[in-house]
């Protein structure tokens, strides 16, 4: 049984740069955050768009992650169950 396993390998590879993308993004926006606290004054008052986005990002980031891990571990089973057999049919 050999099953070409490349074309599985590249909606993995799109999901792995989307996570490198979101991380990214998610620095640059970062940069525009203001850590400090504002009481009296106006300052500060693009944060809670900051912060929504910010939300956002770690939103689809977590859940991109985990589908391109675990896409990438079954991906990674498959190949190595797929060397195993191949290595047990040929008495190596």
């Amino acid at each position: 049984m050999n099953i070409n396993l490349r074309p599985f390998l590249y909606p993995w590879v799109v999901l792995a740069v989307a996570v490198i993308v979101l991380l990214v993004r998610r620095k640059a926006v970062s940069r525009h955050e203001d850590d400090t606290l504002h009481v009296l004054d106006g300052g500060g008052a693009d944060q809670p768009v900051v912060a929504h986005q910010l939300d956002q990002i770690d939103k689809w980031g977590k859940i991109l992650t985990v589908i391109a891990l675990v896409y990438g571990v079954i991906l990674g089973a498959a190949y190595a169950y797929q060397a195993w057999i191949e290595t047990s049919q040929s008495g190596v």
